[in-house]
């Protein structure tokens, strides 16, 4: 159920010119090494909790135990950040720094108010974090909510 989700919204952020990398997040990012296993800069894509609700029982239904379902999608925006976005930077260069935010609002705008599957509801953006890192990567996570039903 979970992962036919997933692969619809990889193949959804997939068409975006310039994303060289998007999978499941499997902790990729967690490897603190040069040789990190994506190419930059990537999204990592994760259903990282939901709560259930029982709707009742349906003997002509598998599972004959209906439910559904509020889950959180996480979306991890990463890329190596390795060039200076000081205020006296040649502007190319900001603008290779700032990436992240451009890359950010396009797959939002692929992916806010789309559903993945069928059984599923909208992506709705609930909020987003950043993870301070050590190691030049600069990383952010997206949080969307989905409904699910008859799961």
């Amino acid at each position: 159920m979970i992962d036919p989700i997933i692969k619809s919204i990889q193949d959804r952020i997939d068409t975006l010119p310039g994303v060289k990398y998007v999978d499941e997040d499997w902790g990729q990012l967690d490897y603190y090494s040069p040789n990190f296993p994506v190419q930059w800069p990537c999204v990592l894509i994760d259903i990282s909790g939901g709560q259930f609700d029982n709707i009742g029982r349906d003997r002509a239904a598998n599972p004959v135990n209906r439910q559904t379902a509020d889950a959180t999608v996480s979306l991890t925006f990463a890329n190596l950040k390795l060039t200076n976005s000081s205020g006296r930077a040649p502007q190319a260069q900001k603008d290779l720094a700032f990436s992240i935010w451009k890359l950010q609002e396009d797959v939002h705008a692929l992916v806010h108010g789309w559903k993945p599957a069928e059984n599923t509801g909208a992506l709705i953006r609930r909020g987003f974090t950043r993870v301070k890192r050590d190691d030049g990567v600069q990383e952010y996570t997206v949080r969307y909510n989905m409904s699910m039903a008859n799961v």
